[in-house]
């Protein structure tokens, strides 16, 4: 006999899966999900059949008490006068075959025939009958002097990191000249209002044989607020749904798929770097999608997805099956306690084999629908778009079965999911609004930044003016560029919004002021301290394009092996690498990483004369590698970056068969067709390729020198702008010298 799934009974009568999946339970079906399969015949039953009857047994009667008002009492027992008592309650028959609720009053048979319910008793006046005086034996008179003589666990001091002196000896109940005459006999001199860095603070408590516990700003999480909203207030919300997985399976494409634009072409080595959000319309119903980098770098960042989301897609390629990631990603999901919906992708490909991923998860605890699990699992091919429109079914029926509803009609609150430094807008940060309405004009409070909302963007780019529950927006007038995953909440005024944020920034600013007072080594001095037997640190300074990459390369850094020498970053931010960061680095010995941006003004200027060294790089974790080289002392012929032109991109002009030209005027050097060229746009990095065109006056030419114009087609790209920048270099190999 045929069967049918539940979302497709659903859709055929037009009713959502849960009501479906409700008549079927009470026709006596055991069906759990909406892809649970069932016979016709059952389906003609539960709809149009009546429902087997249960068959009657005297279980009521026998669980109710003798003193209950029914007919089939036992006559010697009278019935009870406490019907309204708190008790118990039971279930009985009544007329007609309706059943009726009917409170046990559980001290009824205690009670003498005829007395009075509890609350009718007579209150007695006078003086509480006092208990007996039992003399305690010798077994406990000893075992009460062993409890208060045995010694007190000291239980660990919160201590704020970055505490200047003064405050760690009032935390530790000490008195300031004490600590000081301490901190001198370790070698340190310090005044009473500098700030002392972790390891002093640790060190200091233990010669006073005390405990310890440092509190970090950046660490410390909002208490989690419960919002008591009546029901009328709640309404339907659109789910947020995360794509998670292993490195190229396939999980930006498929999105790319659903939404029909292209994103993996922008990223560096086809990995997503960051954290975008967007919303994709299917049936009329609306779909919020989370795209977290599935690189293994980026766990933190995938973990805080994990936390935002309703639903978990897990992508799996067909060819290749379970991964490390993978598991990761389950684990992510299992955490947050959402649902998790499996896509099995590149079906396309030869050599895939769906059933074997199945066995793969399914020893995983992740087992099919279609095996008798819960799991919903839909074979998918993102190049072919095979599949995709039950890939968004599906996803619509689990929505409907957790019934998400968020009150629209309060103060907004939700989560940054990515923020950057934009030249012309200036900070530009992601909020998917999770609980209310956020308007512009509204006052924000994100973590050490507070702002208000002086424009919002939807997921396409067009202006809004508000943004309600499971809406992902790009909000402008931030004061700074708060960390991703960082609670956005909308509060009264500017005033209070401002204060809150300057309370948390002061401390992240004390902390930050503390870690500069560490060791200050250049690179030259790592291996010559470290084969002498000191343990170093190598200062670093980071910047990045944005906060989600930024925060992953720290969490990189942080894994790498420090029994020899240690990596300390002194301070990192979001933009291009300006002269403070020069500035900083001279004064600290430090190296500055620039990921994804340029030095911007004079920087260059002032780290050629301070004798700063900046790297910049585009994959995270060429950084991470050569910095595991330089540490370990094996370092091979640099790769050195030697620009031989620059070029001012003066006009744009667009041709029906090459694209877009830009009419370029050479400031110096020599530019040649075919050279590697860097596309700068207000001190970050557009574009990274090579020139594919080289003309000048309608001719194509191998080289133009300085001083003439010239017209350049860049290979692949045109996004081009007048006012870019071309800076033109060859990649040469030198001896690195420490």
């Amino acid at each position: 006999m045929a069967k049918k799934r539940v979302h497709e009974i659903a859709k055929e009568k037009g009713i959502p899966s849960k009501e479906v999946i409700a008549k079927l339970q009470a026709a006596g079906l055991d069906v759990k999900a909406a892809a649970s399969s069932v016979d016709e015949a059952d389906i003609e039953m539960a709809f149009n059949g009546k429902p087997k009857k249960a068959t009657k047994t005297s279980k009521p009667q026998q669980s109710a008490p003798a003193g209950a008002d029914q007919q089939g009492g036992k006559p010697d027992q009278p019935p009870s006068q406490g019907g309204g008592e708190r008790g118990a309650p039971a279930s009985q028959a009544g007329p007609g075959g309706r059943r009726r609720r009917v409170v046990i009053d559980s001290q009824a048979a205690r009670r003498p025939q005829g007395g009075p319910p509890p609350q009718q008793a007579p209150r007695r006046r006078g003086r509480r009958r006092r208990t007996p005086w039992v003399e305690p034996t010798a077994e406990e008179l000893q075992a009460s002097r062993e409890a208060a003589n045995a010694p007190k666990e000291e239980l660990p001091t919160t201590i704020n990191s970055g505490a200047t002196v003064k405050e760690v000896a009032e935390s530790l109940g000490l008195g300031t000249p004490e600590v000081i005459k301490k901190l001198m006999e370790l070698g340190e001199m310090a005044t009473l209002t500098q700030t002392l860095t972790d390891e002093s603070i640790e060190l200091l408590a233990g010669e006073f044989e005390k405990k310890v516990d440092l509190v970090h700003a950046a660490d410390e999480v909002e208490e989690e607020v419960v919002y008591d909203d009546a029901e009328g207030d709640l309404v339907e919300r659109p789910p947020v749904i995360t794509i998670m997985g292993h490195v190229d399976h396939g999980k930006t494409s498929l999105l790319d798929a659903i939404r029909q634009t292209e994103v993996v072409a922008s990223e560096a080595g086809g990995i997503t770097q960051h954290i975008g959000a967007y919303q994709v319309h299917h049936d009329g119903n609306t779909l919020t999608f989370l795209d977290t980098p599935g690189h293994q770098a980026f766990t933190a960042m995938r973990a805080r997805g994990a936390k935002v989301t309703d639903v978990a897609v897990i992508v799996v390629a067909a060819d290749d099956g379970v991964m490390p990631q993978t598991r990761e990603a389950i684990d992510h999901a299992k955490a947050a306690e959402v649902p998790i919906m499996v896509a099995v992708n590149k079906i396309d490909k030869e050599g895939s084999d769906a059933n074997r991923v199945r066995g793969e998860l399914a020893a995983l605890g992740i087992t099919p629908a279609d095996w008798g699990g819960d799991t919903e699992f839909v074979d998918v091919s993102a190049k072919t778009k095979e599949n995709l429109p039950e890939l968004l079914e599906n996803l619509v029926t689990i929505s409907e079965l957790l019934e998400l509803k968020a009150n629209p009609n309060t103060e907004a609150s939700g989560n940054v999911i990515e923020s950057k430094l934009d030249p012309g807008r200036g900070p530009v940060v992601s909020v998917l609004i999770q609980r209310g309405t956020l308007s512009v004009g509204d006052a924000l409070v994100a973590g050490a930044h507070w702002g208000r909302v002086r424009a919002m963007n939807d997921y396409r780019g067009e202006r809004v003016e508000k943004a309600q529950p499971g809406e992902p927006v790009e909000v402008l007038g931030f004061d700074g560029v708060p960390e991703a995953g960082e609670q956005v909440r909308v509060v009264d005024h500017e005033r209070v919004a401002r204060q809150q944020a300057g309370e948390r920034a002061t401390r992240l600013k004390t902390e930050q002021l503390a870690r500069r007072q560490g060791v200050k080594i250049s690179l030259e001095d790592v291996f010559a301290k470290a084969q002498m037997g000191e343990v170093t640190a190598l200062n670093l300074i980071v910047k990045a394009d944005v906060a989600g990459s930024l925060e992953a390369l720290e969490d990189e850094i942080a894994k790498l092996p420090q029994e020899e020498v240690g990596v300390n970053v002194i301070h990192d931010g979001v933009g291009g690498i300006n002269e403070s960061d020069v500035m900083l680095a001279s004064a600290s010995n430090a190296i500055i990483i620039g990921f994804n941006v340029r030095p911007v003004g004079d920087a260059p200027a002032v780290a050629r004369h301070e004798g700063v060294e900046i790297r910049s790089y585009t994959v995270i974790y060429n950084v991470v590698g050569e910095l595991r080289s330089a540490m370990e002392g094996l370092l091979k012929p640099e790769d050195v970056e030697e620009i031989v032109a620059n070029v001012e991109i003066r006009e744009t002009f667009k041709a029906s068969r090459v694209g877009m030209i830009a009419g370029s005027y050479i400031t110096s050097g020599t530019v040649r067709r075919g050279a590697a060229v860097r596309l700068v746009r207000d001190g970050t990095i557009v574009y990274d390729g090579r020139i594919g065109s080289l003309r000048r006056f309608k001719d194509d030419v191998r080289e133009v020198q300085e001083g003439f114009e010239c017209g350049i087609v860049l290979e692949n790209f045109a996004d081009i702008k007048q006012g870019d920048e071309l800076e033109a270099y060859e990649t040469k190999q030198v001896e690195r010298e420490l």
